[in-house]
């Protein structure tokens, strides 16, 4: 069975650990590090299925039919384990951390005779989110190295990690790739043209999160989030009408998060004469409009932090909507009818 191609961004640090592997330069501790989405735990994956793999081929990857390779295809490789968030105690919702127990649980099976005899892989994935007590029974398991036994961290925010933690890890960086590279991954994908290059451009050159995107509605839900931003600070959608839409979905987090973005892009855009701004409808210009739209971006991201707690999101994200009217209001001026969202065609 032919693995599944590696993306440009995969590539680089899968070749780094294969050489070290077969050089016997793999570390004990892997840090799989980089922006989130850009398919950091696949690879690990694929990484881990050829150190099990009995009858690796002569690419060197994992043969795809031996016993272990069958096993890890089924989830139940005996050598291989995942810690990650789990279910609270009532099965209600899923726990914001990484426990020590289930650290303990992952120590316990690495201390144990691999079965297949070769290599013992526990993966912890989003690392970052072990709580303290966790991370020093972690720490301690990285300090007892075994021969095979390896200890594999996956991380989007690798500095929330302790540096004790982070120094005892060989690191494996994924980057961003160029547009040249993203574009054409995209392409493959079966994405337009046109729209990839849209989406590659509201993601700030993220593939991964274009391609999301792209595919569940997310570039769509964007440009609606900025005619609404428009609406607000021309006086036509009032901040609670607005805020009662956006709180009886799913994806008010994704909006925040595009109405926060759009707004550091409109910044970007005007502190940068040589781009076109957005035009969110703050008849504000200079020096003063983007420091408006600063403060905004900071307000709505305190706004998406509040959301996690109990503090009802309405009256949050009513005052927050509240605010952009009133910014808007300042000045008494509407927008040019011209000025109209970049990704509002519709």
């Amino acid at each position: 069975m032919q693995a599944a191609a590696l993306a440009p961004w995969q590539r680089r640090p899968y070749a780094q650990a294969m050489a070290a592997f077969e050089s016997g330069r793999l570390g004990h501790g892997l840090l799989f590090s980089g922006p989130a989405m850009l398919g950091k735990r696949a690879l690990a994956e694929r990484l881990a299925k050829r150190l099990l793999c009995t009858s690796p081929g002569a690419d060197g990857e994992a043969c795809g039919r031996c016993r272990s390779c069958q096993l890890f295809a089924a989830g139940t490789h005996p050598d291989y384990a995942v810690a990650t968030l789990e279910l609270n105690k009532e099965g209600t919702r899923l726990r914001t951390e990484i426990v020590i127990e289930q650290i303990r649980t992952l120590s316990e099976r690495m201390a144990l005779t691999p079965q297949f005899g070769g290599a013992q892989i526990a993966v912890l994935d989003p690392a970052d989110a072990i709580n303290h007590a966790a991370c020093n029974a972690l720490l301690k398991t990285l300090e007892e190295p075994n021969q095979s036994r390896y200890l594999w961290l996956i991380s989007a925010h690798p500095a929330r990690l302790p540096a004790t933690i982070r120094s005892r890890c060989q690191r494996l960086q994924f980057q961003l790739p160029s547009a040249d590279e993203a574009l054409a991954w995209l392409r493959d994908r079966g994405h337009a043209q046109g729209a990839a290059t849209e989406a590659l451009t509201a993601a700030r050159g993220h593939p991964g999160l274009a391609d999301a995107w792209l595919r569940d509605g997310g570039l769509d839900l964007r440009r609606e989030v900025a005619a609404d931003l428009v609406a607000l600070a021309r006086g036509e959608h009032g901040a609670l009408e607005t805020a009662q839409r956006w709180t009886a979905g799913t994806d008010l987090d994704q909006r925040l998060h595009h109405a926060a973005d759009l707004a550091a892009v409109e910044a970007g855009c005007e502190a940068d004469a040589s781009m076109s701004a957005l035009g969110l409808g703050l008849p504000l210009t200079g020096s003063r409009r983007i420091r408006t739209l600063a403060t905004w971006f900071d307000a709505a991201n305190r706004t998406r932090d509040l959301l996690r707690t109990t503090v009802r999101a309405d009256l949050a994200l009513t005052e927050l909507l509240a605010q952009w009217r009133q910014l808007a209001a300042s000045r008494g001026a509407a927008a040019p009818a011209s000025h109209k969202p970049r990704g509002d065609r519709r």
